[in-house]
């Protein structure tokens, strides 16, 4: 995996472990709730993350975050 800050590998570590229990991504809004953080700050930082290549969403399409880090190279969700 690129380098990634400690928070960037916990939103994606969320974001894989909320698919993965409920079967489809999160909305903004849950990682928004999950993180504590203002909307646009979890816009930047999927925005970021989809720069890097280390995210790919579906431009209209609701919950479509998928996360293109192999799960064995995800850090532990704190």
């Amino acid at each position: 995996m690129e380098a990634t800050t400690k928070l960037q590998g916990q939103y994606l570590a969320f974001i894989a472990t909320y698919t993965k229990m409920n079967g489809r991504p999160p909305a903004e809004a849950d990682i928004q709730r999950y993180f504590r953080v203002s909307p646009p700050s979890v816009h930047r930082m999927i925005l970021g993350l989809e720069k890097r290549g280390l995210i790919r969403r579906t431009p209209g399409l609701a919950r479509s975050i998928e996360v293109l880090v192999p799960s064995g190279q995800l850090p532990t969700l704190e």
